[in-house]
């Protein structure tokens, strides 16, 4: 049987409540933005087959999307689209 742990026994241990630093976001704003991250790359990946299925690929790139056609060539000569304007361009044909 072991003997009941005493506070000033051993190596002081303080415990505090860890909080974010100061300018930092809270927990709730990182699970927000990371919902926000996943939806947008399942809405690109679906909006990725959509094109395949028309004989087309969806890149990304820093300044936006852009559809490639079997041609190996920009569709609509721009490589700037947002994805409200890949998935338009998509229903389009």
């Amino acid at each position: 049987m072991t003997p009941p742990r005493r506070e000033e026994d051993g190596i002081p241990r303080a415990r505090r409540v860890v909080t974010a630093p100061p300018g930092g976001t809270l927990r709730e704003e990182e699970w927000s933005g990371a919902n926000e991250a996943m939806a947008e790359k399942l809405r690109s990946k679906d909006l990725g087959r959509r094109a395949r299925d028309l004989g087309m690929e969806l890149r990304h790139s820093d300044s936006g999307y852009a559809l490639i056609d079997a041609a190996r060539k920009h569709v609509d000569d721009r490589s700037d689209l947002s994805l409200n304007e890949v998935e338009s361009r998509l229903k389009r044909g």
